[in-house]
């Protein structure tokens, strides 16, 4: 029986290893198709904002500009471009900032304190995941108007400031530190603020930057709220104004194309940055999960 199983064993493993390689190398071309699927857009933008208008309006498809001109970027930027990227730059890395610092303390207050009526608070933060921004967008645009904050950045900044959904991810987080830790930071006579600073944050880091990318990108993307709260051009964004500049020259998609690939570079340079982290964030919350 043991010379049998002895002989059994070799080609067990062998088929094994045939499967897991036949696995990898179907995993890889699946991986490499889904990366030129949607990478393939990207690279249209930007070959298309050095493209002329005979190029951009061929008949069969220019894949690549054949002879590259600088015009699409030549005329955005005899517009106020760079004022437009500063104004989308500002509102997400402020609502980014913001809503890291309040959704941070939130969480850890639900997740780590006991109040009255902590689980009501909770509940309500849930239901208001549930509710689509444009059916609270009136009640906030009549908000900014009392304060005097209609047509400006922040207008759009603070409505994003206190996102349930990030309330919730870091509640997820705080749960997860253990209460020794805390209770010992309390011994050596740690206050909440320096506990929250010294031993919170330094746990919960991976899930800051996870929600630092979902802000930073929700809030570049929040077209329709840009569109209320923002009137006159010198307020608004370059998502805001790429549309206007549809409106106004549909057919120059050259304008277009170069606006498009500008407003990309902060996007993908916050991925880039914060890459570490979100990664980090989106595994532990997996695990947790």
């Amino acid at each position: 029986m043991s010379a049998n199983s002895t002989a059994l064993k070799p080609k067990k493993s062998g088929n094994l290893t045939g499967n897991s390689t036949g696995y990898t190398v179907f995993a890889v071309i699946i991986l490499i198709v889904l990366t030129l699927f949607l990478l393939f857009p990207l690279y249209w933008i930007v070959t298309g904002s050095f493209k002329d208008v005979i190029a951009i309006n061929a008949k069969q498809p220019v894949w690549f500009p054949v002879n590259p001109t600088m015009e699409n970027y030549e005329k955005l930027f005899s517009r106020p471009a760079f004022l437009w990227l500063f104004n989308i730059v500002f509102i997400s890395a402020a609502a980014m900032v913001l809503t890291c610092i309040t959704a941070a303390l939130a969480g850890y207050a639900l997740g780590k304190k006991r109040f009255i009526g902590q689980k009501v608070l909770f509940t309500i933060i849930i239901c208001a995941m549930a509710l689509p921004k444009q059916v609270i967008v009136i009640p906030l645009a009549q908000e900014m108007t009392m304060m005097g904050l209609i047509d400006t950045l922040w207008a759009v900044i603070l409505p994003t400031v206190g996102w349930p959904f990030g309330v919730f991810l870091m509640k997820q987080f705080a749960e997860t530190i253990p209460g020794e830790i805390l209770e010992a930071a309390r011994v050596d006579g740690a206050g909440e603020l320096r506990t929250f600073i010294t031993v919170v944050l330094p746990m919960i880091k991976p899930g800051i930057g996870a929600l630092a990318i979902f802000t930073f990108v929700n809030t570049w993307n929040d077209y329709f709220l840009q569109l209320v709260m923002l009137q006159t051009d010198t307020q608004w964004t370059l998502p805001l104004a790429i549309s206007n500049l549809q409106g106004e020259m549909s057919s120059d998609f050259g304008l277009i194309m170069a606006g498009a690939a500008l407003a990309a570079v902060p996007i993908i340079i916050v991925f880039i940055a914060f890459q570490k982290y979100f990664t980090q964030g989106i595994a532990m919350g997996a695990v947790k999960g």
